[in-house]
């Protein structure tokens, strides 16, 4: 009897060994998520004795007797010296200013001061050299601009009793019986949603520079423009994205006030669909907003999409019906970096750099292939990855053995094992890429905001918010400026007889060869 009751008592010493380590490895990676780096940058194993792995022994052989390349170098009488980074030279920053912000000053002699001293004749310039250089800041400010119709008439017409009373046609404002202009929607919208700036803070600007609007105005223009002009390029866009091969999709909490029916300390989420890294049709990235994170909001904003879709491993896209699912090989290191930052024991932190070594290979292949077609891409994906790939599964299934069941790397083995055939999906195809990377990029700058102006006050305002940031993205991902873009969509919308059909919608995409031409 006693000898049983000893062995429980072991076996729960043991178990609450286990809880311990497990806890203390959870209180380790919340310490790292609150005070560490949020990079998942690794040392290379190459080059670090701490990381073996049995996947770069190529690498492994390499000889050390190979010289590494010189440094370029400038010739200096009596000495060498390095030569300057490039990317650290004040020219090189100042090329990207526009020319009109390029002013030249001549620091010049006084006119008494043009005379030799010596003999008293007049000097004359000889040269001109470039003494120094300065950035001036000149502060903003608010232009008010008044707009008169001019009437015209015809006096003859008039002696006949006939009169003829021309006037020019007016442009339309943006907002009716409003004075914000489009730069002054597109300028509060991109400090909101582009760099963060919260409408209370913008409240405190516009009194500083002279006119005191309330934040419930700023608010009125967002929302107001964004429902007659945004919401047309977005649901036009939508149609776009759904035609694409292969998608990519994420999904955040956002907090939102006043929603029938819900409690204000109740989470919502905020969407993002993007279409794919390789060869799209069109550079698109589009935000949704939904009272809930149900798979129901995807299947339903995918519905007709029938091609790739690329996410993390959440349950809720598995409704998405007819679509194949392609995992996020970002997300399985992730796995592997949460057991090394654990801690939990030597044998962990191995195991998990052996993970992150074969995983990091798969991404050094897939930098270059970057430049393929998508045929090439996949022919070599199958030929220098897919062996890695099986390397990999093995050393999966021998290690699961070796770990305690609930700990970080039985997780991130687990993990890897149970969406192993989704895991492999990009191999299909060319078109698909290795991870959700372009997702969560996408979404990024939507979580950064989110800590500066904490919850949307409104579901209006959260659509609002979904649709601007659609805008904004898929300018970034097009290569034009957002506010130019905002400025321009907002000075010709208004003016169109209606915002319905192809042939006008099209004209406003960011991909047009006029709108690229005047938004750069």
């Amino acid at each position: 009897m006693t000898d049983r009751r000893e062995q429980e008592l072991l076996d729960r010493i043991a178990k609450l060994e286990k809880d311990k380590a497990a806890l203390l490895a959870t209180v380790k990676l919340l310490q790292q998520a609150r005070f560490g780096s949020k990079s998942e940058r690794r040392t290379d194993p190459d080059k670090d004795a701490a990381y073996p792995s049995i996947f770069n022994e190529a690498e492994t052989e390499a000889k050390p007797s190979v010289k590494e390349p010189e440094l370029e170098t400038t010739a200096v009488k009596g000495y060498e010296r390095k030569k300057k980074s490039k990317s650290a030279s004040v020219k090189n920053l100042l090329e990207s200013l526009p020319e009109d912000c390029i002013e030249n000053i001549d620091i010049d002699l006084d006119s008494d001061q043009k005379v030799c001293d010596i003999c008293g004749n007049k000097l004359s310039p000889i040269g001109r050299e470039l003494v120094n250089t300065q950035i001036e800041f000149v502060p903003p400010k608010l232009i008010c601009r008044r707009y008169f119709q001019i009437s015209y008439e015809c006096r003859n017409c008039r002696k006949n009793d006939e009169p003829h009373i021309v006037k020019p046609a007016v442009p339309k404002p943006p907002i009716p019986h409003s004075f914000a202009s489009p730069s002054a929607i597109a300028h509060v919208m991109m400090q909101k949603y582009g760099l963060a700036v919260p409408l209370n803070r913008q409240e405190r600007e516009w009194k500083q520079l002279g006119l005191p609007l309330s934040r419930a105005t700023l608010a009125n223009w967002i929302i107001i423009s964004s429902n007659e002009y945004l919401k047309p390029l977005w649901d036009y866009m939508h149609g776009l994205l759904l035609k694409e091969a292969c998608l990519h999709a994420d999904e955040t909490p956002v907090q939102v006030l006043n929603e029938k029916g819900r409690k204000n300390t109740s989470k919502s989420y905020m969407w993002v669909f993007t279409s794919g890294e390789y060869e799209p049709l069109h550079n698109i990235r589009l935000f949704q907003y939904s009272p809930t994170r149900k798979g129901s909001n995807a299947s339903e904003f995918l519905k007709g999409f029938t091609g790739y879709l690329q996410t993390d491993d959440y349950s809720g896209y598995n409704q998405v019906t007819e679509v194949t699912r392609c995992l996020c090989w970002a997300h399985a290191r992730r796995k592997y970096v949460e057991a090394e930052t654990a801690k939990q024991d030597e044998s962990s932190v191995s195991l998990a750099g052996e993970g992150l070594g074969c995983i990091r290979e798969l991404f050094k292949i897939e930098k270059e292939l970057r430049d393929l077609t998508p045929e090439e891409r996949k022919a070599q994906r199958l030929e220098k990855e897919k062996p890695v790939l099986d390397a990999y599964w093995k050393w999966v299934e021998s290690s699961r053995d070796k770990v305690l069941p609930k700990s970080k790397i039985s997780q991130a083995l687990n993990y890897s094992l149970t969406n192993k055939e989704q895991l492999e999906t990009y191999l299909q195809d060319g078109r698909c890429a290795i991870s959700n990377n372009i997702a969560e990029n996408s979404i990024r700058p939507f979580t950064v905001g989110r800590k500066n102006w904490l919850f949307s006050a409104s579901p209006k305002g959260a659509e609002a918010s979904a649709c601007v940031y659609s805008i904004i993205e898929t300018c970034k991902a097009n290569n034009i400026d957002p506010e130019k873009y905002l400025i321009y969509i907002l000075t010709g919308m208004p003016n169109e007889e209606h915002l319905k059909g192809e042939a006008v919608l099209e004209k406003y995409m960011p991909w047009n060869t006029v709108v690229q031409e005047s938004c750069k």
